[in-house]
């Protein structure tokens, strides 16, 4: 059973309508990283998950996404509201669309599921959804920058604040499983390349770089792959 209650979770104020500006905004919206994608993913993720506690917390983000649906929902409506006769408005997407918003990015290209990842293992949700909370912190980041209305950057900058805590709460998620640094998952053990890092690129000088990312003790460094072949 869902509740609505009307009224959002956060105070959405537009003192500066800019229908250009809601086009941008039409990304999170009915974009890749947009709330509904959001929204949709973690609520379809939930019904994999045997764990009482995780499905329990992917419910509750995923409903919350729906309220920020909601507040990116009524900025655009507020920006494109009694603005249909400036010329501004006559050169966004809203002029044959209508006012309000559409499940349109910002560059008018229908929402479509595959925007979805979500996979049946916890594991591998967990972490499609980190990745989903960084594209929606960048793009608020990129409208923040953008935005001229000192309500909208507020609703805006809630919004980020929001996608840092979701990012924490599946990190935390993860840890519980012991997996938040652990790669691997799943039944079937790997083979005897695991522990392999292959240097594939130069940067043309001779040096080759090095890090954590390909040294001991996690990973033996082959630096001449195609000579490590021919010795096989």
């Amino acid at each position: 059973m869902f509740f609505h209650k009307k009224e959002p979770i956060h105070a959405v104020n537009i003192s500066e309508p800019n229908p250009r500006f809601a086009q941008l905004l039409l990304e999170q919206f009915g974009g890749a990283t947009g709330e509904l994608s959001a929204a949709l993913q973690y609520w379809v993720q939930s019904f994999h998950v045997e764990n009482a506690g995780i499905k329990d917390m992917l419910q509750d983000i995923a409903i919350e996404e729906f309220s920020h649906l909601e507040m990116v929902g009524k900025l655009i409506e507020g920006h494109t509201k009694n603005v249909d006769q400036t010329e501004a408005y006559k050169s966004t997407l809203f002029a044959i669309r209508g006012v309000g918003p559409h499940f349109l990015d910002s560059q008018g290209n229908a929402w479509t599921a595959s925007y979805l990842n979500e996979g049946g293992d916890v594991v591998r949700d967990l972490r499609a959804n980190l990745a989903a909370e960084a594209g929606a912190r960048q793009t608020y980041e990129e409208l923040i920058k953008l935005a001229t209305d000192k309500g909208t950057q507020e609703t805006l900058v809630h919004l980020l604040t929001r996608e840092i805590s979701h990012t924490q709460m599946f990190m935390k998620a993860l840890d519980s499983l012991g997996k938040l640094t652990d790669p691997f998952f799943g039944n079937i053990k790997p083979d005897e390349t695991v522990a392999l890092y292959y240097n594939l690129s130069t940067n043309g000088n001779g040096k080759d770089e090095r890090g954590p990312w390909n040294s001991e003790p996690t990973f033996k460094y082959i630096a001449n792959p195609l000579e490590s072949q021919s010795h096989a």
